[in-house]
């Protein structure tokens, strides 16, 4: 494999070789750049720059690692006029895995003495688990409604506020799902799960801002010292894990019927105006929407549990800062060459981060940019970042989490549940899980070193670091 040249700080690159049609560009600093040398990150990388209509670059995220397909941290532009395509690859099982970041007007003081009352209050409320089952109960009908209507639905039913769908990306209803691709199978997965949490790397932090580092940013965004925040990361659960697994079956079929020459039958993929990629594109928005309600229900019954434990008033002053999708494609415009182009933008374990100006952005955000979420590992910090005008040559995208360097099988080996627990107690932490196996799954030491992730992205000018948050309560499915 060809070796990376670096050509600025925390920025690298392996010129087209082969089939490539782009360059491959990584964002990292050098300690991760070695990291994602070990596995087949960069090979998936270069794989997915030998698809047609890529533009630019195939980059990659410095939290990225192996997944299916396109790497996590991968991201992919295509241009329709240039022959480009759309591949289930490149946006992955958990469509719109994302997070939603809540704020209230509570300090450490306030919430340290109450946490264990608040934690189990919150896994009591907010459903969680393998195959847990939610709340709210729709039929099949209702689940289609829901879908298309994305956040708007939820509002309908007393869940949440209009300035919750403000602040989320593609105000919590991208346009374009339909429910008539969608399969019965995956209405049949999805309905009962509507509210859950899930399992795995999902989950339910309640955190402190420990350090803020972009003041005037921070106020923007409604963050102060020592307050205390809430962070909820999920995705489409089972629903779009099937719509996800039904679409490659046809996209595998699609490859071959338009004589799409693929590097790795995973990134299976169909022209962007073919009647097969706007089936899946349809379908795959219907689990977006699905998605930004799973977060926006969640949300709504954390606000409740901390009202019922802190008071009406604390519940009242609670507010979405934003909620970001990790797993999506989408048509947006960009500069290409000078030229303002529309492309479709493939971001798999990736975070889109407009700079200030951009009209997706939410009017209270406007003038300084759109907010980033990135979750650290359980028991690490997370951190608040904003977008950047250095983000446009990456499609204004940035990392999305730590990111794994040990397999969930190698991080059970290793690691005993009890024993995570301990340590994470130790720390001032208090934990709570639905299931076993999941801390040791998750162990703060299976993922990368968040700072560093967030030091690369910001190294490299595509975002800013706004804040830094640490746990003092963590919910695991």
């Amino acid at each position: 494999m060809s070796e990376f040249t670096k050509i600025k700080e925390a920025v690298w690159q392996i010129e087209k070789t082969g089939q490539m049609r782009v360059p491959v560009q990584m964002y990292a600093t050098e300690k991760l750049q070695e990291q994602m040398k070990r596995d087949r990150t960069i090979w998936q990388a270069s794989n997915v720059a030998q698809l047609p209509g890529i533009v630019n670059a195939s980059f990659v995220m410095p939290d990225g690692h192996e997944g299916y397909g396109f790497p996590i941290g991968g991201v992919a532009a295509f241009d329709e006029a240039e022959g480009g395509i759309i591949s289930p690859g490149g946006v992955g099982y958990d469509i719109n895995c994302g997070v939603r970041l809540l704020t209230t007007p509570l300090t450490t003081k306030d919430a340290k003495p109450k946490i264990k009352e608040l934690m189990k209050a919150l896994f009591g409320n907010v459903p969680s688990g393998v195959g847990s089952k939610g709340k709210i109960r729709c039929t099949p009908q209702e689940l289609d409604k829901a879908v298309v209507d994305g956040v708007q639905w939820a509002i309908a039913k007393g869940y949440g506020n209009q300035e919750d769908a403000e602040h989320c990306e593609e105000n919590g209803a991208i346009q374009g799902a339909d429910p008539k691709n969608v399969s019965d199978l995956a209405r049949k997965r999805g309905l009962p799960q509507f509210g859950t949490l899930g399992a795995g790397n999902h989950f339910l932090e309640v955190q402190r801002v420990e350090k803020i580092l972009d003041e005037k940013t921070a106020k923007a965004f409604g963050i102060f010292p020592d307050q205390i925040v809430v962070m909820v990361h999920c995705g489409s659960r089972g629903f779009g894990h099937q719509i996800c697994d039904d679409y490659i079956k046809v996209m595998l079929d699609a490859s071959r019927k338009y004589n799409i020459a693929l590097p790795d039958r995973e990134l299976c993929c169909a022209p962007i105006d073919s009647p097969e990629a706007k089936r899946y594109i349809s379908a795959m928005y219907c689990a977006v929407n699905y998605a930004f309600l799973n977060r926006h229900i969640i949300a709504h019954w954390v606000k409740e549990t901390i009202g019922s434990i802190f008071g009406k008033k604390v519940q009242e002053e609670m507010h979405t800062v934003y909620d970001v999708c990790h797993n999506i494609a989408k048509l947006e415009e960009h500069e290409v060459e000078g030229k303002r182009k529309k492309l479709w933008v493939h971001r798999k374990g990736a975070t889109r981060a407009f700079w200030a100006g951009r009209p997706e952005i939410p009017e209270a955000y406007r003038s300084v940019g759109q907010p980033v979420i990135i979750p650290g590992s359980m028991g690490t910090a997370s951190y608040l970042l904003v977008g950047t005008e250095g983000g446009k040559e990456c499609w204004g995208t940035t990392c999305h989490g730590a990111g794994r360097t040990m397999s969930r099988t190698e991080a059970v080996r290793t690691h005993k549940d009890e024993d995570v627990a301990h340590s994470l107690e130790s720390k001032g932490i208090s934990v709570i899980s639905a299931s076993k196996d999941v801390l040791s799954e998750e162990a703060p030491d299976a993922y990368k070193d968040v700072d560093e992730v967030v030091r690369s992205v910001e190294l490299a000018g595509i975002s800013k670091i706004v804040a830094r948050h640490v746990p003092i309560g963590v919910a695991k499915g």
